[in-house]
């Protein structure tokens, strides 16, 4: 089939064609026109993808994602915000609603979720390409139903939104609650630890006993060597021979004993040579020979007491101040042993404190976090009651009636062609017929027979 042959059939049959256009057109106008008037409220959102966080100030990460609009699309159209709605505008204590639901699923089930399967049927969400504008559409029989629940749609998404945000922030904050009621004990046990060491032990903040102590060992090895020393030459005095020791022979008294005894020795011999060993005066100072003899004898043999006795206590000192320093020692090491403890309690009773602090402080903020009432989305423009319905809509419907009503048409006139073929031009001769075609009468030649069969003109042969 060529075009011709398209058209001549569309001549032919063109009241089917017309018949079914008008068929279709107007079924589809007195359609819309009797279907409900719907009515379609749109609440505008933005979400801002480049907000910080309001206690952190750190850009949050989640809002870098490329799905980060799909999945706000999801989490409008999910049964939770659903589920707000209809307990936000309690839609469930409506009479009409409870019927209906009643009827429908004859008493079965939850009303608040059945009402959100519906609610999110009506629910359209388009999020912008080029921008993070969100648009929220519901549609409805009653404008401001619509225009009520589209709002509410919003509302409630943004609650959503902050929920979850804000739920992971709470349930960390009861986490580091139950840590930091454990560091505080931990930091509590560290200092009693630590308070009662330092009580036993005696010691304070800022000792400074070990230094007094090490300086006083420093100052008994000092006594010590000199206590040697002079042990040493006590000794080496008294290992010199008998009594003519030269501690003896040094002492001054002894010398002045010795000085008289000669001088008395000498007078005696003078007068043992004047007067004679009989002579009154030769025994006077035989007597005071003997005298001042008896006394540089007692004075030697005291001086000789008094060099081993003065050994003894050189000996003695040097062993007390050697015990002393034994003593010392101990106590040094004593206290050095007490402050490494003590040091090493500090250390512990300072990691505890810097573990409670570090958990304090991300305490305070994640329990901030948790009581934010902040969010990235915010109504750009809310839903306000439509006045025009949005569907449905007649125009839209009239101009596809004509299309399909038109194709519908051209179908109906090829159908009812090829059910009842005609010869409608010579290809459909030389095409079904298999036959020549000789001639052709044109337009003026089908004129010319119809003024002949008026008789207003002659027949004249028609040329092969």
């Amino acid at each position: 089939m060529n075009f011709t042959q398209f058209l001549l059939i569309l001549k032919a049959r063109w009241l089917v064609a017309l018949l079914a256009l008008l068929v279709t057109v107007g079924t589809t106008v007195a359609i819309s026109l009797l279907l409900p008037k719907n009515y379609t409220a749109t609440a505008t959102l933005v979400v801002d993808s480049k907000a910080k966080d309001p206690i952190t100030g750190v850009l949050l990460p989640a809002q870098l994602l490329p799905g980060y609009m799909a999945t706000q699309v999801d989490i409008i159209q999910s049964q939770n915000v659903a589920l707000r709605v209809v307990d936000g505008l309690k839609l469930t204590q409506i009479p009409s609603i409870r019927e209906a639901f009643s009827k429908a699923t004859k008493g079965q089930g939850d009303i608040r979720y059945w009402m959100a399967d519906l609610l999110l049927k009506k629910l359209d969400v388009k999020p912008s390409r080029e921008s993070s504008v969100m648009q929220i559409s519901f549609e409805g029989s009653d404008p401001r139903f619509a225009t009520v629940v589209a709002n509410a749609f919003a509302q409630a998404y943004i609650r959503t939104n902050l929920d979850l945000r804000v739920q992971p922030a709470r349930l960390t904050t009861a986490w580091y609650e139950d840590q930091v009621k454990q560091l505080r004990e931990d930091l509590e046990k560290a200092q009693a630890r630590l308070s009662a060491y330092q009580r036993d032990k005696g010691l304070v903040a800022s000792d400074e006993r070990i230094d007094v102590e090490t300086a006083r060992l420093a100052e008994l090895s000092s006594q010590l060597v000199a206590a040697q020393a002079q042990t040493y030459d006590t000794a080496s005095r008294q290992a010199q021979s008998g009594n003519a020791l030269a501690e003896v022979e040094q002492n001054p008294l002894v010398q002045n004993l010795k000085a008289e005894v000669a001088r008395s020795e000498s007078q005696l011999l003078q007068l043992a040579e004047k007067v004679g060993r009989n002579h009154p005066q030769y025994l006077r100072a035989q007597a005071e020979f003997d005298s001042l003899r008896g006394k540089l004898d007692k004075e030697t043999k005291t001086a000789t007491r008094t060099v081993s006795t003065t050994a003894k206590v050189a000996q003695g000192r040097e062993g007390e101040i050697r015990s002393a320093l034994a003593a010392q020692k101990n106590k040094v090491l004593s206290l050095k042993q007490q402050r490494d403890e003590a040091a090493v309690l500090i250390r512990d009773l300072e990691n505890a404190q810097r573990l409670y602090d570090a958990a304090l402080q991300r305490y305070g903020q994640t329990r901030l976090e948790s009581q934010s009432t902040q969010t990235d989305i915010a109504v750009l423009n809310p839903a306000i009651q439509p006045l025009e319905p949005s569907s449905p809509k007649v125009l839209l419907n009239t101009l596809l009636a004509v299309f399909l009503g038109t194709l519908l048409g051209v179908g109906l006139a090829l159908l009812t062609e090829m059910l009842d073929r005609r010869v409608r031009s010579s290809e459909d001769l030389v095409t079904s017929l298999d036959i020549p075609v000789l001639g052709e009468l044109g337009k003026r030649m089908k004129k010319n027979r119809r003024l002949i069969r008026g008789g207003l003109l002659n027949p004249m042969p028609a040329r092969a």
